[in-house]
C-alpha cells in the first residue's frame, strides 16, 4: 500500500473513533436534563402565592393551588400520580379519573375532595413565592409535566 492510502485509513480511523466518542458522550448529556414523557395532561394555572397574609388559615392555604388538566379528549386515570416541589413535599392522586378536557385544582390545605378540587390536607405552604418547581409524575414516575417559576 501507498503512503498515502495508510494515511487515509488511519484518518477514517481516527473519525470513526471520534463519532464513536461523540456517541458515547450524548447519553451523559442527555441525562443532566430531566425527560418528560408526552402526554396530555399538563399544568393548567398555578397559584403559588396565596392572595393576601401568609397566616397559615385554612382559607390561606387553600388559595394555593396547581390545576392538573387533561387536555385530550379521552379520560386519563390519575391514580398513583405525583404532584411534588423542589423541597419533594409530595401529594399521590387518589381514585381521580380525569375526563377529557377537564382539571383539577390541587389545594394546598384542609378540604373534601371533589372530581374538580383535591386537598393536600396540610397545615403549612407548599409553593415557595420567590421560585419553585412543580412537578408532575405518572405512576411509572416518569414526568408528564414540569414548570418552574421565581429563582432558580
Amino acid at each position: 500500500m501507498s503512503a498515502r492510502i495508510i494515511t487515509r485509513i488511519a484518518a477514517l480511523g481516527l473519525a470513526a473513533a471520534g463519532l464513536a466518542t461523540a456517541a458515547a458522550a450524548v447519553p451523559a448529556t442527555a441525562a443532566a436534563k430531566p425527560l418528560v414523557f408526552r402526554s396530555p395532561v399538563t399544568f393548567g394555572a398555578i397559584q403559588y402565592d396565596s392572595p393576601g397574609r401568609d397566616d397559615r388559615s385554612q382559607r390561606s392555604l387553600n388559595a394555593e393551588w396547581v390545576t392538573v388538566t387533561n387536555t385530550s379528549r379521552s379520560a386519563v386515570d390519575l391514580k398513583g400520580w405525583t404532584l411534588s416541589d423542589r423541597s419533594h413535599h409530595t401529594y399521590t392522586f387518589h381514585n381521580l379519573r380525569l375526563a377529557g378536557h377537564q382539571s383539577v385544582r390541587v389545594h394546598t390545605g384542609i378540604g373534601r375532595d371533589t372530581g374538580r378540587d383535591v386537598y393536600r390536607d396540610r397545615r403549612d405552604y407548599v409553593w415557595n413565592n420567590n421560585g419553585d418547581t412543580a412537578t408532575l409524575r405518572d405512576n411509572h414516575q416518569h414526568i408528564v409535566a414540569a414548570r418552574s417559576w421565581g429563582r432558580r
